[in-house]
């Protein structure tokens, strides 16, 4: 199976984690919630898949483009 990084597309907290290594995702779905300036900012899946790794958790600082999470496409 190939993987997909699903990566923060802005500088700021992990604010909310809503999908678990395990659970399948469509495309658009969000995996988590970021909050950047006093704004939530979704990160959606990439495409259909399984999330096979969740690589932050609440509260965690991540930077710009910064991979979050990987799926098996």
């Amino acid at each position: 199976m190939a993987k997909q990084d699903v990566e923060s597309e802005v500088t700021g907290n992990v604010w909310k984690v809503l999908k678990s290594a395990g659970d399948s995702v469509a495309e658009g779905e969000v995996i988590m919630i970021l909050e950047s300036m006093k704004m939530e900012i979704p990160v959606e899946a990439p495409s259909d898949g399984t999330v096979a790794s969740i690589l932050v958790e609440p509260e965690d600082q991540v930077e710009e483009d910064q991979v979050v999470a990987v799926i098996e496409i």
